[in-house]
């Protein structure tokens, strides 16, 4: 990569084995060593994020966060903008789901992980269709996709959302939400069709719920 240092360096994932101040102290050895620029941690929660800040400051944190993802906002994002630390959103589209292209578990190939998700199981995958039905009315009064409302709608929120692709198409087409502008009124029609909880079904399967940093 032509590089010795490295700009941004996470921790994906609390071990919740090793106090995370030990953890912490490793990665700011390596700040003070020149390898690292700054620190960030992953799917932390506000008591860990306090614990790893007075330890060395933390510059972003990594946490899912989408329009059927807002567990968060409770407190660990006000904890994130009190410490001054960028929120980074991963999966801002719900792993596809609120893109729209989902219609029915038939979409997904045979060995889509996706389908032992229980947002994407039985009944729970035919009510958040009927969600994003309604999330796309909208979207044709904004003239953009459903992926783009909903990448709009996490940095309207103060975030960095991270949607993953791999295709220029939709590279292009998630770049360009970042044009998009939501007014109040927009945000609460927003609201009003897919509030906090709307989605059916958790994220992750129970055993990988657990092993969040809750």
């Amino acid at each position: 990569m032509k590089t010795d240092y490295i700009d941004l360096y996470y921790q994906h994932r609390v071990d919740p084995q090793v106090p995370i101040e030990e953890t912490v102290g490793a990665m700011a050895d390596m700040v003070k060593a020149g390898k690292v620029r700054a620190l960030g941690l992953s799917e932390a929660s506000a008591s860990t994020i306090r614990r790893a800040h007075a330890v060395h400051p933390i510059s972003a944190l990594e946490s899912e966060y989408s329009l059927w993802s807002r567990d968060i906002e409770e407190e660990i994002l006000p904890t994130a903008r009190e410490l001054g630390i960028t929120h980074v959103a991963y999966s801002p589209l719900s792993r596809k789901f609120i893109s729209g292209e989902l219609r029915t578990i038939e979409d997904l190939a045979a060995d889509d992980l996706r389908k032992w998700m229980p947002r994407f199981q039985g009944e729970n995958f035919r009510k958040n269709v009927e969600v994003v039905d309604k999330i796309k009315e909208i979207t044709t009064e904004k003239n953009c996709s459903p992926s783009q409302l909903a990448i709009a709608w996490t940095i309207a929120n103060g975030a960095l959302p991270i949607p993953g692709t791999k295709r220029i198409q939709y590279l292009e087409e998630n770049s360009a939400a970042a044009d998009i502008v939501l007014s109040k009124e927009d945000l609460l029609r927003i609201e009003n069709v897919s509030p906090k909880n709307i989605a059916q079904g958790t994220r992750y399967m129970k055993d990988q719920m657990s092993l969040l940093d809750g």
